[in-house]
């Protein structure tokens, strides 16, 4: 038992040391970061998580949902694409449908989307236009 175990443990430590290491680089995109406070603000990014799934080219970029309390009025919802703040909304206090809200950020999304992806593909524009 004592070579046995004795054994294992040799051919193990010579598997490892001898494999082939391939390492790969892991790609993360199209990432949705929710940093909303209240229900109505996770409901609103669980939304427009479905939607950003779907949106194509949105790979190595992020789209964040941040939440921020304002007080006596509710609070204040962004949507931020390319650190730039795309869509903003006030939430009130009372449980609201949030469809059209939803279907008007995805549509500002994916214009910021398509700039982005104008902006990368023509680099002689600069972004004062000299």
């Amino acid at each position: 038992m004592k070579y046995l175990y004795r054994f294992s443990l040799f051919t193990l430590f010579f598997s490892v040391l001898f494999s082939p290491i391939h390492a790969e680089e892991i790609r993360l995109g199209g990432l949705l970061l929710d940093n909303s406070i209240s229900r109505q603000g996770h409901e609103f990014a669980s939304k427009i998580s479905q939607y950003w799934r779907e949106v194509p080219d949105s790979s190595g970029k992020n789209l964040v949902v941040k939440e921020i309390i304002v007080p006596q009025a509710g609070t204040l919802l962004s949507v931020v694409y390319d650190n730039k703040v795309v869509y903003q909304t006030y939430m009130g206090r009372r449980q609201v449908p949030l469809d059209e809200k939803v279907q008007q950020a995805i549509v500002l999304v994916l214009d910021a989307v398509a700039n982005a992806s104008i902006d990368s593909r023509s680099p002689d524009l600069a972004g004062d236009e000299w």
